[in-house]
Parts: structure tokens; C-alpha cells; sequence
């Protein structure tokens, strides 16, 4: 009993120097390298741990080593920006002037529920506010907002805010599926959306996102075409 207490006390202090000397960094800030031999230390820390009849050095031998690979491979990052890359990955925008940006969903395996999600998760409703949306490296969401092209009066401005506040985007369309549940709820005639869309020369297929407001202002985001916003006669505004 005292060799097992022995053991998980100084393998407790090897891993918590280990990760100490990593970087204060959660493991959602982890680029993929680090995260990857965060989980393989959590793993082998445990090997001499659980089993009195291993020795010690099992266990701490491939604790040193990964931390020796991660001070290595960090510094060669930090020198080649070819490495950080191959290593990190790069920066890719999601949201930008023209709309979502399918193409680059795809390379970051990332579904429309996904950047809605993250998106709701950065403190945002509206995809029409939004000039560009970048995932990092590490995975988290940078979301620049779009800049007032007027300026209004002090009354205007607040009395807009006022109204927008109250103005909660409900999805339509998703991933080229139209939700009929929402259609339903939010009161627009489904045919207008099916003319809309005519109208612009597409079909249902191609609308990669799309949202509703209580005042009939639409949301569209095409895979691969610019967004647009159209405005609908809405009879069920006020039930949601």
C-alpha cells in the first residue's frame, strides 16, 4: 500500500512539473500537437500507478520523453514557419463578406449545426452581423462584427437597438434541408421562399444557411454564391 501511495504521489509531481512546463494553456487552447501528447502522458501516468509489480520508471520514462518531444517540437515551430503550420494547421475563414464560406467548412470538417453552434457560443444570433468568422488554429471562434455603413441619430441608433434585441433569428434552411417545423412557426409561405430562391436562379440544395426575423427580413447563404437578404410577409412573427 505505502509503494502504491509512493508511486502516485511522484508520478502526480512529474506529470503536474510536465504540464506546468507545456504552458498555462486549457486544453481548448491546445494546438493538435500539444493536445495529443497531453493525452498520452494522462494515459502512461497511470501504467505504474495502477499495478504495484511495474516498476516506476515505466511510467516516467515516457513522461520525460514526451515532454523532452513537446520543448522540441515547440521550438522548432517557433523557428519554421513551415513546421508550425504542418504542425498547427492554419487559420481559416468561415464568414465572410459574401456569406459562409463552404469551401472551408469542408477543409475544417465542419457541419452547418457546428458553426451555428459556435457562433451562438461567441455571443451571436445573426449571421448578418457578422463581417468574417476565422477558426483558429486551436479551434476557437474570432468573430468580427459588420460596421454601421450610416450613422443615425441618438434617437434612431437606440430606438433600432431597441427593436433588434428582440429580433431572434430562426433557421429555415440548413445544409439545403428546408425546416418545415420553423417555416411553420415563424409564418412565411413556403412557396414565397421556393419563389425567392427561383428568383435568384437557385434551388433549395444550394442554400447553405438560411434564417427568418419577426419582421420578415430573411437571411440567405448560398454555398457558393454571394448571401442576400430578402424580406417576407409574415403572419406568426410574434411566436417566437
Amino acid at each position: 500500500m505505502f509503494v502504491v501511495m509512493l508511486k502516485s504521489i511522484i508520478t502526480f509531481l512529474v506529470v503536474f512539473f510536465v504540464i506546468r512546463l507545456m504552458g498555462k494553456r486549457q486544453i481548448g487552447e491546445m494546438q493538435p500537437f500539444e493536445l495529443v501528447i497531453t493525452l498520452i502522458i494522462a494515459e502512461v501516468a497511470c501504467i505504474p500507478m495502477n499495478d504495484p509489480y511495474i516498476p516506476l520508471y515505466y511510467g516516467l520514462i515516457p513522461i520525460l520523453t514526451l515532454a523532452t518531444l513537446h520543448i522540441v517540437l515547440s521550438f522548432v515551430s517557433r523557428k519554421s514557419v513551415k513546421v508550425r503550420k504542418l504542425l498547427s494547421g492554419s487559420s481559416l475563414i468561415v464568414v465572410d463578406k459574401s456569406g459562409i464560406n463552404y469551401e472551408n467548412l469542408k477543409k475544417m470538417n465542419m457541419n452547418m449545426d457546428d458553426l451555428i453552434e459556435a457562433v451562438r457560443t461567441a455571443g451571436y444570433v445573426d449571421f448578418n452581423e457578422i463581417a468574417y468568422a476565422i477558426i483558429e488554429t486551436n479551434g476557437q471562434l474570432c468573430v468580427v462584427e459588420k460596421e454601421q455603413q450610416q450613422k443615425r441619430s441618438d434617437k434612431e441608433s437606440e430606438e433600432q437597438s431597441e427593436q433588434q434585441k428582440t429580433l431572434l433569428p430562426l433557421e429555415i434552411i440548413v445544409d439545403g434541408k428546408i425546416n418545415e417545423k420553423n417555416v411553420v412557426l415563424s409564418g412565411v409561405n413556403e412557396a414565397d421562399v421556393y419563389k425567392c430562391l427561383g428568383d435568384k436562379h437557385l434551388k433549395l440544395c444550394d442554400i447553405l444557411y438560411a434564417d427568418i426575423r419577426q419582421d420578415g427580413n430573411a437571411y440567405f447563404s448560398p454555398k457558393r454564391s454571394a448571401a442576400f437578404c430578402e424580406s417576407f410577409e409574415i403572419s406568426g412573427g410574434d411566436n417566437w
